[in-house]
């Protein structure tokens, strides 16, 4: 598979059960699987959707999805991974999504995140796991320097990801995108290079906060 010459892609990450990874054409049926049981947890946080929910996620849907993430990180716009979880006894099964996207080069290096993750497997530290696993590669292999993520104020949930992270609550976008049939605010978090480097990456910061007290 050619995804392009960017930067730090394609890549695959893990970190203890987590697993991020490109996408699969045989991903397929755990993507629609995973989004379609998903639905009251996801549709309140993502963009409002042009279609029936089951539709825009059936397997079908995923064809024209995976064109789409691909050709973005043809281009060097995104990084789009495949959140995995390996348990023992288990197959490797998809259990979310995280995407740096809207990736800017030259004197910016910035992108956005955005991730999700299955309501069944929440709480577990996946997605500080995988966002952490993310941002240090995008600070290093990915040579960015600043990563955003902006988040409805009442999605408390995602705010706490960040905030436990140690990312900075830096503004208030008032209206900012069409989510769940209306026009919704975001608060604008921001991660920097600097931010991280004194403690030998995000990840060595989230291992350290994760440890349960002696």
């Amino acid at each position: 598979m050619i995804w392009g010459e960017t930067p730090g892609w394609p890549a695959t990450l893990s970190d203890g059960p987590v697993l991020l990874r490109p996408y699969r054409r045989s991903d397929a049926a755990a993507w629609s699987e995973v989004r379609i049981a998903n639905r009251a947890w996801l549709t309140p946080w993502e963009s409002s959707p042009p279609g029936p929910w089951n539709e825009l996620n059936s397997t079908r849907a995923y064809r024209y999805v995976l064109q789409d993430m691909r050709r973005t990180a043809r281009r060097g716009e995104s990084m789009p991974f495949a959140v995995c979880l390996r348990e023992p006894g288990r197959p490797e099964r998809v259990v979310g999504h995280l995407n740096l996207g809207n990736i800017v080069r030259r004197a910016f290096c910035s992108a956005y995140c955005g991730y999700w993750v299955d309501s069944r497997v929440a709480g577990r530290g996946i997605i500080p796991t995988a966002l952490a696993l993310a941002v240090d590669h995008a600070f290093g292999p990915g040579g960015l320097h600043r990563i955003e993520v902006n988040i409805r104020p009442e999605n408390k949930p995602s705010r706490r990801v960040v905030e436990k992270l140690g990312f900075r609550e830096e503004a208030y976008h008032a209206r900012y995108m069409h989510i769940d049939g209306a026009w919704r605010d975001h608060l604008g978090y921001s991660l920097t290079s600097e931010d991280v480097a004194a403690e030998g990456g995000l990840l060595r910061r989230w291992h350290r906060l994760s440890r349960p007290p002696a």
